[in-house]
């Protein structure tokens, strides 16, 4: 009777340290143990399960004093545990659309599709409303959509949107198009006065995408001279 009921805190135990590793990268048993309120023992013992599953792999790291210490990351194979594509944008839906309009015409179904996006955005977020709420509320549609998405503030002008998971991955590693809208419809949905640069792209390697979302400089003059301010009533 013990182990049984034992098996689902496992379990459940497991997929904390896989969200974790997932929204932060590669983490020490010594944090992942604080994080999660068990000792780095018990922590080791669940990453030896998941490395068994090929779930996670330990990379050594060097310290000032001691032995390299182990740092634990997410493997290709996790990312089954993670939404991977919706249907209407398999690989296979693509090459068919491909082939049946060509490029200029599947170009065309993508900006329909991001059409439909940004009105169903736009629906929840008011273009009056502050950039960080703008923001927060992008972050919970988005992970609603399976993107994992979170919001950090850099300074009092500056955020970066971070979206720890695609779920449209393998279609865009086919359709290059699609990350090219998602950063156009960024930019139209937080508005005119806001840049929008990616950071970091999953495309490229990086394990996740990060966007800086930076409020535009507004020039104003006085006697003749030029100011650069930075717009911040939304603090």
């Amino acid at each position: 009777m013990a182990s049984s009921s034992t098996a689902p805190d496992k379990e459940k135990t497991r997929r904390r340290i896989v969200n974790l590793l997932k929204t932060e990268g590669a983490l020490d048993s010594m944090t992942l143990g604080a994080r999660l309120r068990v000792s780095a023992m018990a922590v080791r013992q669940h990453l030896y399960a998941l490395q068994y599953q090929r779930l996670v792999v330990a990379k050594e790291r060097p310290v000032p004093l001691g032995r390299p210490a182990k740092y634990w990351e997410l493997t290709r194979e996790a990312d089954r545990l993670f939404p991977d594509a919706y249907a209407e944008l398999s690989v296979s839906l693509i090459d068919a659309l491909n082939d049946a309009f060509g490029l200029e015409g599947l170009q065309q179904i993508l900006n329909r599709r991001t059409e439909r996006q940004r009105a169903q955005y736009s629906a929840q977020i008011p273009a009056a409303m502050p950039l960080r709420k703008k923001l927060e509320q992008l972050a919970r549609i988005r992970t609603e959509e399976g993107y994992m998405a979170e919001v950090r503030p850099c300074d009092r002008n500056s955020f970066l949107f971070i979206e720890n998971h695609c779920p449209i991955c393998a279609a865009a590693s086919s359709c290059k198009a699609l990350c090219q809208n998602e950063l156009d419809l960024f930019k139209s949905i937080l508005g005119t006065d806001v840049t929008v640069s990616r950071l970091e792209h999953k495309l490229t390697g990086d394990r996740r995408c990060v966007y800086e979302v930076r409020k535009k400089q507004q020039v104003t003059e006085a006697r003749g001279r030029i100011f650069f301010t930075e717009d911040r009533k939304d603090h």
